[in-house]
């Protein structure tokens, strides 16, 4: 469990930093920024696949097993819904709306949790996602229209999460399936721009362009340290720990986008950190409590 909580947390703080380095490719287009972000995920998973030990046979059994290809195939389609609506509202001036999308996402993996997985959080556990909920309201309350990319991203990303639980390769085979399966889509669109002269990628400047060739090192690493995180904790208290993520991403909307901020979203904040305090010390306890039973058998 303590590795699984290391790798959570470092893929949330990668994830939480993410605006300031797609906001380097705002003079192109959401479907062409992630075009490209896949294309070069592929890649870049590609050579991991193959520098590493009995990889490829790995790959190739995910391939060829229907049953496995259907959960990634589902799984691809979800991140790289919930890509496309967080590139495009981080470039549209919407990165506050993408931190509140992330704040719903723990109370919709433990919905999920319970509902699937039969997870059965603890009465403290329940205060804690009753306290994340009252911040959330307040946030949705206060944002004053309904919140359709932060809803849209708490989905994607909460069902993405589910379909995770149910993969049983390892992290670096599942992501390289992962792109495998929407590589043919994000090539073609490209191709597609290229032959249009619609494309915008190829004239940016030369340290740009080698960022957004690099996109596939920013996207892979976070999703590999989260994909060996959702194996090793439980989809409830993985919800929790994104928080970080949104947290991160909160401050750089106020204090770098300078978004409009309204002062009840410390309110909102003041809740939402409150519950991840509870949900922590509650965890902490369950823990203890196991060890103490496994001690004495």
């Amino acid at each position: 469990m303590k590795k699984g909580l290391g790798y959570a947390i470092i893929a949330y703080i990668a994830w939480g930093l993410l605006p300031v380095y797609w906001k380097l490719f705002g003079s192109l287009n959401a479907g062409e920024i992630l075009s490209h972000r896949v294309i070069w995920s592929f890649v870049f998973m590609n050579i991991l696949i193959l520098a590493g030990k009995g990889k490829w046979q790995q790959f190739r059994s995910l391939m060829t097993n229907r049953r496995t290809l259907l959960l990634v195939g589902t799984s691809s389609l979800l991140i790289s819904t919930n890509w496309l609506i967080f590139i495009w509202a981080v470039n549209n001036g919407h990165v506050i709306e993408t931190s509140l999308g992330y704040y719903i996402t723990p109370l919709f993996n433990i919905m999920l949790a319970v509902l699937f997985l039969r997870e059965k959080p603890t009465g403290r556990q329940w205060l804690a996602v009753a306290l994340a909920g009252v911040g959330v309201l307040i946030a949705t309350i206060d944002y004053g229209r309904f919140p359709w990319v932060s809803l849209s991203l708490a989905c994607s990303f909460g069902l993405y999460s589910l379909v995770k639980k149910r993969v049983t390769y390892d992290a670096s085979t599942g992501l390289a399936g992962e792109t495998a399966v929407v590589f043919p889509i994000a090539a073609a669109y490209v191709i597609y721009l290229t032959a249009t002269h619609q494309d915008a990628a190829w004239s940016l400047p030369p340290t740009t362009l080698i960022m957004l060739l690099l996109a596939g090192a920013a996207t892979a690493m976070p999703l590999l340290w989260f994909a060996k995180a959702a194996t090793q904790l439980p989809l409830s208290m993985l919800g929790f720990i994104q928080y970080i993520g949104p947290s991160i991403t909160l401050v750089l909307s106020i204090f770098v986008f300078k978004e409009d901020f309204s002062p009840v979203l410390l309110v909102s904040f003041a809740f939402i950190w409150s519950a991840l305090v509870v949900y922590a010390m509650a965890s902490m306890r369950v823990a203890r409590l196991a060890k103490e039973e496994a001690s004495l058998t």
